[in-house]
Parts: structure tokens; C-alpha cells; sequence
């Protein structure tokens, strides 16, 4: 299988998982993972585990998932799925960094093209859905049924379940590259004994991923093994950025009104157990700081401003020392802000943060809902060098086209929400929108003329439009 065509593969899964109802483009938890993703992947490039034309070629895309379950999976091209009940409970970075080595390597070792090789008759589209069908059957077996049916399921999951010998190389070269990035590998070895524990709980007898990659007692005595002779196999205590990341995984993957009520009560000292409880909780400074944290961005889903501002008030002191968790609370006193309509008070928090992609994009989400055309230019000018470097953004292009629409530019904000949609290999649906700005350039043309901003982004539509009609045709040819 070539590289192009595992890219294939992978793209056509991505490209139902975006549109799917549970996926999270949430800026702040994406930054925390992808900068784990990104420092094992350049660790495994410098060290020799990942060659350069796979570095180059494939995607390196992290997607969020809203699903309870302990779960991360590896895709062709680069991609890997991560669901927000793994990040929920890991205890540090160190745990979610011994995942994403695992699966990186199965990806720089190109296990998974090795395996679908075996179905190199089919074409990427039938592999990408039944790629799709195995996702949705380790999150429930009944949502499978559309897309594996009879013995092609079975003969599938034999081709994606890695073999023992894939699975010892990915945990080999895994704890490698997260030892030499900087992680502490007890992280792999707890979390091995973590996911141990999920695989007897959360089997449900479908095609679950847990089961595809067998933890063995054997797998587990080997990365022991790898350890120090003296080593307690004791993880690093919880920091405070992370005791907030895994706080809002937990409240972002649980969103009905009773559980939003559950998180609320953790922190709720109107009773002498509660009190009891508190009390508890406040003798460990990350638990604790994870339970407000909780606590308060339930609130604020929830709308009760006066429990949520009381909390934001016991959260300051408790990140007064580490500056990692005090950019977190910015963030979380911008929602609650933007959340009780005063979205220029939540963009001017948000300034005082270095830039970085949360910083950049939830600026601008917050911008945009001032709906005043002065700030939605200061969008376009942030987003305009953003996208320049980073043109595969979805949600960035997402937010430049709110932003050029609500600037008057109104081809421009279609273009862009071409661009969005080509972002994720939607070719078909950026044609359309692309073929919509074109239309409206012709209506505008015999109206009233073009101006000079109309005319430059008329020409950028007809050039993307020929290159994107390109693109969908080779996609249809692929089916």
C-alpha cells in the first residue's frame, strides 16, 4: 500500500467522524493533546523511528471524541482519535503520552497498512468504511450495523486486530520515544494497568478496541521490564494543568443535566457530609482544584452565574503559582464571561495569553459574537496569518468566514466556508459553496458591479474551484 493511498483511507474515515454529532473540536483540550502528539511524533522523527517522507505526507491530525469509554485509536495517514473518557482518567500527561507513543509507532511502523494490505483489492473507500464500521461497533454494537454487515465484519476486524508481535513492536518503540521525549515511563506501565481494568469493565462484546489490543499480563511484565530495577511504579503526582484538562474532559464528555448537577454537588458544602467531603477533597490541592474546576464549568452550562463566579473566586489562589494552570482559568473566566453575554469582556481576558491555537481561535469565536464589523476585521486580520500557516484549520476557516460575512465581505465568507469543508476532504460540499459564491459574484456583477475587495475574492473562487472540482472527481473515481 502506498502512502497516498493510506492518506486515502484515512481521509475518508475523518470525514464521517467530523460530521458526526460527537466530535469535539474544543480548542483547549485539542492544544493540551496535540502538543503530546506533536512532541512524540518530532521524537520519533529525530531518533529514526519515523522516516521523513511519512513525516511530510501524512496528516498528524488529532481528533476529540465524545465518548465515556478509555479509548484512542490510530488511523491511516497520520490521524489518531482520542476519546474524551481517556483523558478524563489518566492521572498526567506521562499516562496519555504512553497512549499516543503506542499508537504513533503502530503508524510509524505502518502496521495498520501492513495489515489492510491483505485487502488490497478493495478500494480505500470499502476499507475506510469498514474502518468507520469497526469505530462505531467499539462504541456501541448496535450503531455498526449500517456499515458491517455479515461476514465482511469478521473478516475485517481479523485484517485490523494487530497481530501479537505488532503489538509488542508498537509497545517497544512506544515506550521509547516517550522515555526519549521527556515522559516518565511508569506513565506506560499504570496506564497499562489502567486500561487492564477498562478491558474487564467495559467489554461489550462487539468489536471494541480494548480487545484488538490485548493487554496481557505478559505485555504488562515486559514494559516493567524496561524499567529502573529500584522503580516503585508509582506515577507522578497530578499537576495542576492537568488535574483542570482532565476536570473539563470529564464535564464536556458528560453532558446532561444530571450529571452537569453531579459535578456541581462535588463542591457543594451545604451539608456535614459535604462538608466532611470537602474537607477531604482540600488535602489534595489537584483533586481539589479538579473538583471546582468541574464544578464551575458546569455552572456555567448550567447558567448558574452566582455558584459559578463563588468558584472562579476559590480557583485563583489555588493557581497562583503555576502558570500553565492560571492561562487555564483565563480560559474558563472567558466562558463564563462570553457565556453570560458579555463576549468583549471574555476577548479581553483572552488577550492577555500568549498566542497559541485555543488563544488565537477562541479570541476570535468571542470577536465574532461582539457582531461589530471592527472587531470581526481584527478576525480576519489575526485569522488571515493563522490560516496561511496552517490551511488545513477547519475551525479557524470556520470562523473567518463569520468573520468576512459579518464584515460585509460576504463571497469571502462563503469561500471560506468552502475552505472548511475542503479541509476535511468534503470536496463535493466546498464545490457547491464555491460554486454559490460564484453565483452571487454573477448576481452582484449585473446589480451594482464589483468592487476591488469582490473582485480579488471572485478570482481566488474560480482558481479553488477548478482545483477542488479536480479533487472531487478523483475522490468520486476512488468509490
Amino acid at each position: 500500500m502506498t502512502l497516498g493511498q493510506e492518506l486515502k483511507i484515512g481521509q475518508s474515515v475523518v470525514r464521517e467522524i467530523v460530521h458526526d454529532p460527537d466530535y469535539v473540536d474544543d480548542p483547549v483540550l485539542v492544544e493540551y493533546v496535540d502538543t503530546i502528539w506533536r512532541t512524540l511524533r518530532e521524537t520519533s522523527l529525530n531518533k529514526g523511528y519515523l522516516n521523513q517522507e511519512l513525516s511530510e505526507r501524512f496528516a498528524w491530525e488529532v481528533l476529540l471524541i465524545r465518548d465515556k469509554s478509555v479509548n484512542a485509536f490510530a488511523l491511516p495517514g497520520g490521524f489518531m482519535g482520542v476519546h474524551l473518557g481517556l483523558i478524563s482518567i489518566v492521572s498526567n500527561r506521562d499516562e496519555l503520552a504512553s497512549v499516543l507513543g503506542h499508537e504513533l509507532s503502530h503508524i510509524s511502523q505502518r502496521h495498520i497498512a501492513r495489515m489492510m494490505s491483505k485487502q488490497g483489492q478493495q478500494t480505500p473507500l470499502f476499507l475506510g468504511t469498514m474502518l468507520l464500521g469497526l469505530i462505531a461497533a467499539s462504541r456501541s454494537p448496535n450503531a455498526a450495523g449500517a456499515l458491517i454487515m455479515g461476514g465482511q465484519a469478521g473478516a475485517m476486524q481479523t485484517q485490523l486486530n494487530f497481530s501479537r508481535d505488532m503489538e509488542r513492536e508498537a509497545d517497544r518503540v512506544g515506550f521509547s520515544v516517550m522515555e526519549q521525549a521527556g515522559y516518565d515511563p511508569v506513565g506506560f506501565v499504570t496506564m497499562f494497568q489502567k486500561l487492564e481494568q477498562a478491558s474487564r469493565l467495559n467489554d461489550n462484546g462487539g468489536f471494541p478496541y480494548l480487545r484488538s489490543h490485548p493487554l496481557t499480563s505478559e505485555r504488562i511484565a515486559d514494559m516493567q521490564g524496561r524499567m529502573p530495577v529500584n522503580s516503585l511504579f508509582q506515577p507522578k503526582t497530578m499537576s495542576l494543568e492537568h488535574a483542570m484538562i482532565s476536570a473539563r474532559a470529564k464535564v464536556l464528555v458528560n453532558p446532561e443535566p444530571d450529571e452537569q448537577h453531579f459535578f456541581s454537588a462535588q463542591a457543594n458544602t451545604s451539608n456535614s457530609n459535604g462538608l466532611s467531603n470537602i474537607n477531604a477533597l482540600k488535602s489534595n490541592a489537584p483533586l481539589w482544584l479538579s473538583t471546582l474546576y468541574a464544578a464551575t464549568l458546569a455552572e456555567i452550562h448550567m447558567k448558574n452565574w452566582a455558584l459559578a463566579e463563588k468558584h472562579l473566586q476559590e480557583l485563583a489562589p489555588l493557581v497562583v503559582k503555576d502558570m500553565a494552570a492560571q492561562k487555564l482559568l483565563i480560559f474558563l473566566k472567558a466562558e463564563y464571561a462570553a457565556a453570560k453575554g458579555n463576549p468583549s469582556e471574555a476577548a479581553t481576558l483572552i488577550q492577555t495569553l500568549p498566542k497559541s491555537r485555543a488563544q488565537i481561535l477562541m479570541l476570535s469565536q468571542y470577536r465574532n459574537a461582539t457582531h461589530t464589523v471592527s472587531e470581526a476585521k481584527l478576525v480576519t486580520d489575526s485569522l488571515q496569518l493563522w490560516l496561511a500557516q496552517h490551511p488545513a484549520d477547519s475551525l479557524a476557516w470556520e470562523l473567518m468566514s463569520a468573520a468576512l460575512l459579518a464584515s460585509g465581505n460576504t463571497i469571502g465568507g462563503i469561500r471560506a466556508d468552502a475552505e472548511a469543508q475542503a479541509a476535511h476532504w468534503d470536496f463535493a460540499s466546498a464545490v457547491d459553496r464555491l460554486k454559490a459564491a460564484q453565483d452571487l459574484t454573477r448576481q452582484m456583477a449585473r446589480q451594482n458591479g464589483l468592487d476591488p475587495t469582490a473582485q480579488f475574492e471572485a478570482s481566488i473562487v474560480d482558481v479553488r474551484l477548478r482545483n477542488l472540482e479536480a479533487a472531487r472527481k478523483e475522490q468520486a473515481l476512488e468509490r
